[in-house]
């Protein structure tokens, strides 16, 4: 099955790394390991080829400073995220 997620992060500069499966919840993996960033609303969009249906869907950004993870909304299909 396909998943869609739709991130909004609060700056530029990220990257996606891949996903991961912990349990039935599927983790996408980010990063942003620079210095100095655009302060601005940056949006990503992936979409991958899954297994199984996920029971959740989180995202983890990692940084510098340490990441955060969040949850993703399923909204009619599609997953939608903004970083906290």
């Amino acid at each position: 099955m396909k998943i869609v997620l739709e991130v909004t992060f609060r700056m530029g500069g990220v990257s996606y790394r891949g996903y991961r499966w912990e349990d039935d919840v599927l983790v996408f993996e980010f990063e942003r390991l620079g210095d100095a960033f655009i302060q601005v609303l940056s949006r990503r969009k992936v979409e991958e080829e899954v297994e199984r249906e996920p029971s959740a869907v989180m995202v983890e950004l990692k940084t510098k400073e340490g990441g955060k993870i969040f949850e993703a909304v399923n909204e009619g299909g599609l997953y939608l995220a903004v970083e906290p």
